[in-house]
């Protein structure tokens, strides 16, 4: 990654030169995508804020998704949980991508297509994970039946998950496979 600043050092801008500096330190044959790369520099917090919190946000949403659709429990508690996790959930991921492409992605020297499919499939989470809040907050789809939108929502939740786990497969790929 390069960096270039001419205003005193932020802590962006220190994240980036950690995490060059961990790349050319590496072991040329260890080359890692720039998503596993922000995974490991500034251990623990960039594994805590960009893959735990979302996982485990992520997992829960699940989780309660297939109790709800299962029970048809549209208003009891456990569809409330659901519905503060998908806003919370989709809020939180797009500040990260929004971080991420102001803050990190222009920086980036890419390392070939598998480094731009990990990180673009990352960060492209936010698309399904926004339109799940906006949902919950009855900005779209607001009329629709109970049952029309559990389906969205899960359709929106299936999306981000295919986003998530093509990022995780190509982010542990060499870059210079392709």
């Amino acid at each position: 990654m390069q960096m270039e600043s001419m205003v005193t050092p932020t802590v962006v801008d220190h994240a980036h030169a950690a995490m060059a500096a961990a790349a050319t330190a590496m072991d040329p044959m260890m080359q890692v995508t720039h998503y596993m790369q922000l995974l490991m520099t500034n251990q623990p917090w960039n594994l805590l804020l960009f893959m735990a919190i979302p996982v485990i946000l992520a997992e829960a949403l699940t989780a309660t998704e297939f109790f709800v659709a299962f029970k048809r429990d549209y208003s009891g508690t456990l569809r409330n949980i659901n519905r503060y996790i998908g806003i919370s959930l989709g809020i939180y991921f797009t500040l990260i991508a929004g971080y991420l492409l102001v803050t990190v992605i222009p920086t980036i020297v890419w390392r070939g297509p598998i480094d731009i499919i990990a990180v673009g499939f990352y960060v492209a989470g936010f698309i399904p994970l926004l339109a799940i809040a906006l949902l919950e907050l009855g900005i779209i789809e607001k009329s629709a039946p109970p049952e029309r939108h559990m389906v969205y929502h899960i359709s929106l939740l299936i999306t981000f998950l295919v986003f998530a786990h093509i990022a995780m497969i190509f982010g542990m790929l060499n870059p210079t496979l392709l």
